[in-house]
């Protein structure tokens, strides 16, 4: 590789602050709200122009399909941010669970309301570019903006990234799945003209299960998800592919769809898969949007030909940004293991409780009979790095564990715990790690989690 060096220069410092939140999906929102509910100065930096992440970015409307009857669900700001969504008429009844879908263009405001509520001070069109250290401790960011090169300070930094960017930078171990390994990327795009009637008409006389997966994944389940119904469809693209309106080796193609409004627009169709995509290379990147670009409308073709009140149906629009499943997490004080999440894991250093939702790598497993896992505070804290917390689906863990840390109600639980713990490690005036347990689940029971 060729390099050049570049000249040293004098950057301005822009901000400073005594919480720093890089990235807002989920679990950066999350993060971002907690610590500003506990009094401290809370700055929220998003490189994208609306905060939300994976909802208001990608596009994805389903924060909580896991939840049935006998689900014990996680509690705290996450069930907030339905709740608040629907409040400001930002939901529809979800498809296949006893949650509710987000509109995706509604929660942008819902999530700019919740901002300024909290008194946090929001920063968008702001891309993070690397990190100021003072030895192991992290003291801030520097940007890459339309205001050019800039530095912001904070006395803790909420890496929520996704990507793990902030921990990557500043020199933390982290790991990577293979690329060949990685799950799946999704362009997620919209549908308008859909006959409604007409397609739930279809749907009902179809009957799609989990158990419809297998025709394109290798899923294993429990068992109690075989026949559960699953907003599913894949006999109209296997059609498609044999008469050719889809080529033959295009595997990708086929998934779900979520909600459909009485003006028949489809708001969700997760129906891509980008494989071999590092969301940490620009070049993947790049591939991973043209080649979904041109899944997606080679699906609604497919759908408008073999699937009934799709015949009229047009593109409504693509998501902001490629959605990205997985890439570096950090190895952290503690890694959570597929034992943790399949088999009920306690810790004496909880932050919250996730259901036992599994999905990704071969696995689906729906928290249908009460059962889940303690979600602990050591997976937030990357190694030899001071003063820097984790949240979202770049927490500390293995393949399994992340196809459940990666969903997005524990990513809210994960930035919850790094919001609360960075606010209470500055009024202690301890480093992150060092906050005292007991102080940290006291505080997060305050604000309405659920620990054990």
């Amino acid at each position: 590789m060729k390099y050049i060096q570049e000249p040293s220069k004098r950057t301005p410092v822009m901000a400073e602050t005594d919480v720093l939140v890089v990235g807002s999906g989920p679990g950066g929102l999350s993060a971002a709200l907690a610590s500003a509910r506990e009094g401290v100065k809370t700055m929220l930096v998003e490189r994208y122009g609306c905060f939300g992440g994976v909802i208001t970015q990608v596009g994805v409307e389903t924060i909580a399909w896991y939840r049935h009857r006998d689900t014990v669900d996680s509690q705290g700001i996450g069930i907030e941010l339905e709740k608040r969504a629907e409040a400001m008429g930002g939901t529809r009844k979800e498809s296949q669970s006893l949650s509710q879908a987000l509109n995706s263009e509604i929660f942008k405001s819902v999530a700019d309301a919740l901002v300024a509520e909290a008194g946090i001070i929001p920063l968008l069109h702001c891309p993070a570019a690397h990190v100021l250290m003072d030895g192991p401790s992290i003291k801030g960011i520097i940007t890459e903006s339309k205001s050019g090169r800039q530095a912001i300070l904070a006395k803790r930094v909420i890496d929520a990234t996704g990507d793990a960017d902030i921990a990557w930078h500043a020199g933390a171990p982290v790991r990577k799945t293979p690329r060949d390994e990685m799950m799946g990327a999704t362009v997620v795009f919209s549908c308008t003209d859909v006959n409604k009637d007409k397609f739930l008409d279809y749907v009902a006389k179809k009957k799609p299960t989990y158990g419809d997966w297998d025709k394109k994944w290798a899923i294993e389940t429990s068992g109690k998800e075989k026949n559960l119904f699953s907003p599913y469809l894949s006999e109209p693209f296997q059609r498609a592919r044999k008469d050719g309106t889809i080529p033959a080796e295009l595997t990708s193609i086929g998934g779900t769809w979520s909600t459909i409004s009485d003006t028949g627009e489809a708001t969700y169709l997760n129906m891509t898969c980008i494989s071999n995509c590092d969301g940490t290379d620009v070049r993947d990147l790049t591939r991973a949007e043209i080649d979904g670009r041109k899944q997606a409308l080679l699906a609604i073709k497919a759908l408008k030909q073999y699937v009934p009140g799709f015949e009229k149906a047009k593109l409504r629009n693509f998501g902001m940004t490629v959605g990205i499943r997985d890439t570096r997490k950090i190895i952290g004080k503690y890694n959570l293991t597929g034992n943790d999440v399949r088999h009920q894991g306690r810790f004496e250093d909880a932050i919250g409780i996730c259901p036992e939702f599994i999905d990704g790598s071969g696995l689906l497993i729906l928290p249908t009979t009460g059962r889940y896992f303690q979600v602990p505070f050591g997976i937030l804290v990357p190694r030899k790095i001071e003063n820097l917390l984790i949240a979202g689906r770049c927490v500390a863990g293995d393949k399994i564990s992340h196809a459940a840390a990666r969903n997005m109600m524990c990513c809210t639980v994960t930035g919850q715990g790094a919001g609360v713990a960075a606010a209470v490690s500055i009024k202690e005036n301890v480093a992150c790690r060092k906050v005292k347990i007991s102080t940290l689940q006291k505080v997060l029971k305050k604000q309405g989690v659920r620990i054990a």
